[in-house]
């Protein structure tokens, strides 16, 4: 099927209107237990559900719309990620230069991705960047804490903006041909590492009792970890028809994006605590910033893109 000009599988059709069908269910259950019964939980659960319609429209449009379209909006998501992390880092006034710099470094990263430039992709943030933004900051001429800003700067970059933009790597990545097109790298990878999250927490719920991270994250239990990496390959299994993946191959990334997943939300995780934060913004309401919402796909998204490359190469 073709929208916005371009050829859409439609395999992703099938699962993003599945996807809608759950979010207006929801809607739908969330809505009517607000009317009946007025409480915080009520009006937490509508309101994060509305979040989530806002959420799913901008991944809608990364997935419909051409590519272009979905790599600005994924650069956008990057400066807000970039932003938040910057806000509450604490630096020096003496940064302000480097932190500058720090944004224009989206713009060119994303063009690398966008082009599919992989080696100059690959090497610019890690390497360039971690000369230029420390070498900017020398220039300044302010030495006290120097060394906590040259680790910093560069580091939040390869977290908010190097990390995610292997998702619009995607559009080009030089793997076998299949018929969910790019649009079904993406979905998978978002669909897994999303609903990773969704069941660590409702297995953690159901069964949990022993924990893995009590004073990081108490919630987080072994059988939630547990139950959710395995049921997070079952679901890669059931939906590798968006991947040119084999059975096997899937459940191994399912595998791997679970504890990827979990590793990243336990990082997030620690970098709030460490600063006494419960959220790194309130952007989203009902579920913080977005970092809030991003700290799995940060760490899920690179290592999807380079299994795949390993696995489904040409």
């Amino acid at each position: 099927m073709n929208l916005f000009g371009q050829h859409i599988a439609v395999e992703v059709l099938y699962v993003i209107g599945s996807i809608l069908a759950v979010l207006i269910l929801c809607t739908l259950a969330f809505y009517i237990f607000y009317q009946l019964k007025r409480s915080d939980l009520s009006k937490e659960l509508l309101t994060r559900t509305i979040s989530w319609w806002k959420i799913a429209s901008g991944f809608f449009i990364v997935l419909l719309a051409p590519p272009i379209v979905g790599t600005l909006i994924i650069a956008y998501v990057s400066f807000v990620a970039l932003r938040e992390m910057l806000s509450i880092g604490m630096f020096r006034e003496s940064d302000r230069t480097a932190l500058f710099a720090a944004y224009l470094v989206i713009p060119i990263q994303y063009y690398l991705a966008y082009k599919g430039m992989l080696i100059e992709f690959l090497t610019f943030i890690p390497l360039v960047t971690f000369i230029i933004l420390p070498f900017i900051l020398v220039l300044k001429g302010f030495t006290e804490r120097i060394g906590r800003s040259m680790s910093l700067i560069p580091s939040t970059l390869i977290l908010t903006v190097y990390m995610i933009s292997h998702v619009v790597m995607l559009y080009s990545a030089p793997i076998k041909e299949h018929p969910a097109g790019h649009s079904g790298l993406i979905l998978f990878i978002v669909m897994t590492t999303a609903f990773n999250d969704v069941f660590q927490y409702t297995w953690g719920k159901l069964l949990g009792k022993h924990k893995v991270l009590p004073k990081i994250s108490p919630n987080k239990t072994w059988e939630g970890f547990i139950g959710g990496v395995c049921t997070t390959a079952g679901l890669a299994f059931l939906i590798r028809f968006l991947t040119p993946l084999s059975g096997v191959q899937a459940v191994i990334v399912g595998l791997i994006t679970g504890v990827i997943g979990f590793i990243g939300d336990s990082l997030i995780s620690g970098i709030k605590r460490d600063l006494g934060l419960k959220d790194t913004d309130n952007v989203i309401p009902g579920h913080g910033g977005a970092m809030d919402r991003l700290d799995s796909i940060l760490f899920t998204s690179p290592i999807f893109f380079h299994l795949l490359i390993r696995m489904a190469g040409v």
